[in-house]
Order: structure tokens, then C-alpha cells, then sequence
């Protein structure tokens, strides 16, 4: 049968019907340059020979599961959402919250998500977050969907708030710097 989604067998192996073999490996529709290392933090060389244009400050690298298409196998929007989610936890733990002496409420303010290209069946992906620009007790982080090419960009304001009552928590000076020379960030009044 040559319905989509139906496996035939070819002289090379079974094929899925209407299915390409990009990467020439016999791997349907995936793309793979290079090994990647799946939920752990990339190297900047690690990242840079991956296609990404500049190192983050983290980005890790997983692959996409059935569970995240659509009926026409490509991701679906909600997807992008939790895995941008689950990067901004791991940024908070890994490169926030080790400069602050208590943990204060981290609060997501407000996003904007841009959807530059599609993502298909069968494609890792690398996601990236970096603080571009910081108050005295805010910041910007920009994340980043790639796999191969950039295929979405969220950028969102996470607000610190004091843990046992109202008001914000002023970000630490040690934290402030780091922004500024980890992130590339820039402080704003």
C-alpha cells in the first residue's frame, strides 16, 4: 500500500510511503549531523556543531516524541510551550537560583512565542535560553526552538517576587553580573 503512514519494502528496507531519506542514512526524515547528548547541557562546541550561530548559555538537546504531532505530523504548538517551560525551570535552577542566599517566587509575567518553521516527525531539537535584559528584580529570557534551523523563539519577562510576602526581590549583584557576562545581557533602568 503507498497510504501515508503505511511501511512498504524496498530493496534498501521497509519505507514508509512518501517518506524521504534526507540525512542518506536510511533514517526517514530525520536530519542528524551529529550525535547529539539528550537532556543534558551542551558544550559550546557542542552547540556550534550543532548549526546553532552562537553558544547559549544553556541549551539541551532532546528529541521529539509521537505523543507531541498533530494528525498531519507536525509538532504541536502546545509542545513548543512545554518545552520551553521545562528549559525556564532548568535555567532558573541551574543559573539563577545558585546565586540567590533564599529561593524568592519566580513569576512569568508575560511571553510573546514566534513560530519561524515547522517541525516534523523524526527531528531532534535543541533548545536554548539566554537573559538579554535585566531590572533590579526582572529579567528577559529568550529561548529558542532549533533543529537545524531556528523553528520557534519564545521571549518572556520573569518577574522575583519576595517568598513570604508582597513586593519584589531585588536581583543580587552577583546574579546581575553574571547576566551581564555569562549572558551577553544588558541592564536596563
Amino acid at each position: 500500500m503507498t497510504d501515508r503512514g503505511i511501511c512498504r519494502t524496498t530493496p534498501d528496507g521497509p519505507r514508509r510511503a512518501g517518506a524521504r531519506d534526507l540525512a542518506g542514512d536510511g533514517c526517514l526524515g530525520q536530519t542528524r549531523p551529529m550525535t547529539l547528548r539528550f537532556h543534558t547541557p551542551l558544550t559550546s562546541a557542542e552547540q556550534i556543531a550543532a548549526g546553532l550561530p552562537s553558544a547559549q548559555t544553556l541549551a539541551i538537546a532532546d528529541k521529539l516524541r509521537f505523543a507531541e504531532l498533530d494528525p498531519l505530523n507536525h509538532v504541536n504548538n502546545k509542545a513548543y510551550f512545554v518545552w520551553f517551560e521545562t528549559l525556564r525551570v532548568e535555567y532558573g535552577i541551574r543559573c539563577v537560583q545558585p546565586y540567590l542566599d533564599h529561593e524568592p517566587r519566580a513569576v512569568l509575567r508575560g511571553g510573546e512565542v514566534r513560530f519561524h518553521k515547522e517541525m516534523l516527525q523524526g527531528e531532534d531539537y535543541i533548545a536554548t535560553a539566554r537573559v538579554t535584559a535585566f531590572r533590579s528584580s526582572s529579567y528577559t529570557l529568550e529561548q529558542q526552538i532549533w533543529s537545524g534551523d531556528l523553528r520557534a523563539r519564545f521571549t518572556c519577562v520573569m518577574v522575583l517576587l519576595n517568598p513570604d510576602g508582597p513586593g519584589r526581590f531585588p536581583l543580587p549583584g552577583a546574579l546581575r553580573a553574571a547576566f551581564l557576562s555569562r549572558d551577553r545581557a544588558r541592564a536596563e533602568a
